[in-house]
């Protein structure tokens, strides 16, 4: 709680926050000064890394419990990730400036405004509201509409018709992202008994790691209230049936659209053992059929409509370096400048973008047509799969996004080497979630701070302590089958 108290701290300075706050006045010496932003920064990755060896603790302590005692630890998990949270709840929006995007989107919604057709500067000028509401948002996305679907839009409508406080609007759409939180809470001690694993420690890595808290929590991210619905359509469609599954996963796809391919573990999971292709394909329509509905009506009744589907081309306006086809087709395009080919400029890029969304689309019906039916452990692990390749192919790649299938792939019976490089990522993946656009140039401060990064990630995971620890996280009894009356009746 502490490590979390320093990241708030910390964010206070290096966070994009408007003006007219307290806080920015009484902050103003170091804020205003790359120095100071530089300690602050310092500050915020010291209490990451207090985060993640207090998370690392954590699991290796879930993963020494026996039969008996889990129950009792995935309490302690939550816990854990109630109090680690806590300090984070009235934070500005850290390590990124889309939860001011959010504010402004669902200013726009209640002020008749379509977020769909318009930028937040709409509400400059004539339909002016305070000028704080769009100081936040990045000035990239200031004239671009939201590809986020209408669940999102519609909770920041009514979060702006209680109050126009840009900063409580954000604390809102935490709120939102919470939820999800709360949803995976509930459905990973579940998926992980399905599949054999052991739930305390599947709770630990999933909810409790820096990856969700930097992201997730502080971050404020809607791909963590996405994830959150994805796995309990997935707990749904095995305890309610294929139309509980099919409707929550499409209100996934209403946050982000990744979230609808929770529909590829709602068809596994509630076909008939060894069901035909034929029968696969039926189901996997009826399946799509309501999941649409529920992507679609929402924003119908809200009088927001179904825009966001032309807008789903805006993220990929920027480059992202996790985005192997990104890479791969930077790459390509700077090759063929050097030999002189003559192509015109993003050539590779487009082509390289294009074949790996084809790729996933391919993956998803393989899946769909091959993996084995009626079999929840084997439902989640191709959800899992799914979300490794989308992730992987995806055009554009941020950290949030490993959100997607960390959940999915936490649940699994997974061996050393898989436990240790899951750890790994969720480790690093938080520790340099500050490391972006927030520090407006400071230099110097990334600098510093990328080198604060890697001296902890040593520390947390080369040194032999280090080492020791993960070993224990990573021990092959936590992989070992849970008691079959466990698996039926917890």
């Amino acid at each position: 709680m502490v490590g979390s108290l320093l990241v708030l701290l910390g964010g206070l300075v290096v966070a994009t926050i408007p003006s007219g706050y307290a806080v920015v006045d009484l902050l103003q010496p170091v804020r205003g000064s790359a120095t100071g932003r530089m300690l602050g920064l310092v500050v915020v990755l010291v209490g990451l890394g207090l985060l993640a060896s207090a998370w690392l603790r954590l699991c290796r302590l879930a993963s020494r419990a026996d039969v008996v005692s889990r129950p009792a630890l995935v309490t302690r998990v939550r816990a854990a990730t109630v109090a680690w949270s806590l300090p984070l709840l009235l934070a500005p929006p850290l390590f990124s400036r889309d939860g001011w995007s959010y504010a402004a989107q669902g200013t726009m919604a209640d002020r008749g405004i379509s977020p769909y057709g318009h930028g937040p500067w709409s509400l400059v000028g004539p339909r002016a509201v305070p000028g704080p509401i769009v100081e936040g948002v990045d000035p990239r996305w200031m004239g671009t509409p939201t590809p986020y679907g209408p669940v999102p839009l519609i909770g920041g409508d009514l979060a702006a018709g209680l109050t126009g406080d840009p900063w409580l609007l954000v604390v809102a759409h935490r709120g939102l992202a919470l939820v999800g939180l709360v949803l995976l809470a509930w459905a990973v001690p579940r998926m992980a008994r399905w599949c054999g694993a052991d739930p305390a420690l599947a709770s630990g890595l999933v909810l409790a790691s820096p990856l969700v808290l930097a992201n997730g929590v502080a971050g404020l991210h809607n791909d963590l209230l996405t994830v959150g619905l994805m796995a309990a359509a997935v707990v749904l469609a095995r305890d309610h049936g294929w139309v509980a599954g099919a409707l929550v996963a499409g209100l996934a796809a209403g946050v982000k659209l990744p979230g609808g391919l929770a529909c590829v573990a709602v068809v596994l999971l509630t076909l008939p053992a060894a069901a035909p292709l034929v029968l696969r394909v039926r189901h996997a329509v009826r399946v799509a059929a309501v999941a649409v509905t529920a992507l679609v009506l929402p924003g119908v009744v809200w009088g927001l409509g179904v825009g966001w589907v032309g807008a789903l081309s805006v993220p990929g306006s920027v480059l992202t370096p996790l985005s192997l086809p990104t890479l791969l087709g930077g790459w390509l395009d700077l090759l063929a400048r050097a030999v002189g080919s003559g192509l015109p400029d993003a050539t590779f890029l487009d082509l390289v973008r294009t074949l790996a969304q084809v790729a996933v689309v391919a993956v998803v019906a393989r899946v769909l047509a091959t993996r084995p039916t009626a079999d929840p452990a084997a439902a989640v692990r191709a959800l899992g799969l799914v979300m490794l390749a989308v992730v992987a192919l995806s055009p554009v790649v941020h950290l949030w996004y490993l959100l997607w299938m960390v959940p999915f792939v936490a649940v699994q019976r997974l061996g050393r080497g898989a436990t240790v490089a899951l750890v790994a990522v969720s480790l690093v993946g938080g520790l340099v979630a500050p490391m972006d656009s927030s520090l407006h140039g400071a230099y110097l401060a990334i600098v510093v701070g990328s080198l604060v990064v890697a001296a902890v990630a040593v520390v947390l995971l080369v040194t032999r302590r280090a080492r020791e620890r993960l070993s224990g996280i990573a021990a092959e009894e936590w992989t070992a089958s849970i008691d079959a009356t466990v698996v039926d009746h917890g």
